[in-house]
């Protein structure tokens, strides 16, 4: 969500905040959503008997400590996945309030990354190297599949992510996406070739570059991530044969099978990494997530083996568009000098079409 640099003063931040998601085009389901979370955080911070405080405290005066005091409420009363939803709408309310002055900082920025720490920490999830991913890969020819496994192995993005993709968010230096399909990349990846544009907006349920989405997108905020030859290749590859489509926005993956030509959705992506993965033994049908390589799984991947690479924590964290807006800030500024070159030179070769690392 942009915002100008207008400073302001609200007497009610969260009905400011309100009503900034409602000029922001947010329906009135994700608006009342947002209300709840946030008015009961409030109640919480307000309450000397639940807070850390032993006093009321206004959201701006609210710490670190009281958001993770809050979070931890919330642990046994609804599931871990709505834990993180909850948490991800207060860290775009500070993120959001702190952009346009209201607050001095956004304490939920170590909250979220903490949180995003714990869920990678799994010392139970299967390991699986890279030559053994770059022999699951050899067995993929479908040039949809493969795309869609290469391009989750490759930039670590979430399924809903992938499935919001649309062609003005990829730049190839090949130009044979402007030339076959007349779409021009979008402005934000001017002066970035080789890179793909994955913003924060598409939200499920709601209209997005004139369509309506079936997943949001869970990033806090935009990130441009490198495409590197390999990636390049095999989308190139698939926009090939990749069927027309009627959708307006000109999704980058759509289906090749009953809903032909359709935005591809969550789903569909899980269907086929689950298919190619119980050919190889990785998937049995009533194992956990430490048994089972699914989609997410690929995100575990792309963090594990390109942390251990760069040694760089913060690019990697950058890149699954997990970090808070400084950092972010950095990052984007030295995007050339920085990232890209730091991510061309230690990603993993998963083709076997270079040298192995």
């Amino acid at each position: 969500m942009s915002v100008d640099s207008t400073e302001a003063d609200p007497d009610d931040p969260i009905a400011y905040f309100l009503e900034d998601l409602t000029f922001h085009g947010k329906t009135e389901r994700t608006r009342d959503a947002y209300e709840r979370v946030l008015r009961d955080f409030e109640a919480f911070l307000a309450d000397s008997d639940r807070n850390p405080r032993g006093r009321g405290v206004d959201p701006g005066e609210a710490t670190y400590r009281d958001c993770m005091a809050y979070v931890y409420t919330l642990r046994g009363s609804v599931s871990e996945s709505t834990v993180a939803t909850y948490a991800a709408y207060l860290h775009r309310f500070y993120a959001y309030m702190t952009q346009v002055g209201a607050f001095d900082a956004n304490p939920m920025t170590l909250v979220a990354e903490e949180m995003d720490e714990t869920v990678e920490k799994d010392p139970q999830r299967r390991e699986i190297s890279v030559p053994e991913m770059r022999a699951f890969l050899a067995d993929i020819d479908h040039p949809l599949h493969r795309a869609v496994v290469v391009t989750l192995l490759k930039t670590g993005m979430r399924v809903g992510e992938l499935c919001n993709l649309d062609l003005r968010d990829l730049w190839l230096s090949n130009t044979q996406v402007v030339e076959e399909y007349g779409v021009s990349p979008r402005a934000q990846l001017s002066g970035h070739p080789d890179s793909i544009y994955v913003p924060t907006e598409p939200t499920v349920g709601e209209s997005y570059n004139g369509e309506v989405r079936s997943a949001s997108n869970k990033r806090m905020r935009e990130t441009i991530i490198p495409v590197d030859a390999e990636l390049g290749k095999v989308l190139l590859r698939w926009l090939a044969v990749r069927p027309d489509t009627r959708s307006e926005a000109q999704p980058l993956f759509v289906s090749t099978s009953e809903d032909w030509g359709t935005r591809l959705n969550p789903a569909a992506v899980r269907h086929i990494v689950e298919q190619h993965a119980r050919e190889r033994g990785w998937y049995h049908t009533g194992g956990g997530s430490a048994e089972n390589v699914t989609p997410h799984y690929f995100r575990h991947f792309f963090t594990t083996h390109l942390r251990d690479r760069t040694g760089d924590r913060g690019i990697v964290k950058y890149l699954r568009g997990d970090v808070a807006s400084d950092i972010i800030d950095t990052y984007t500024h030295n995007w050339g000098d920085q990232v890209r070159d730091t991510y061309v030179t230690h990603v993993y070769s998963l083709l076997g079409e270079t040298a192995p690392r």
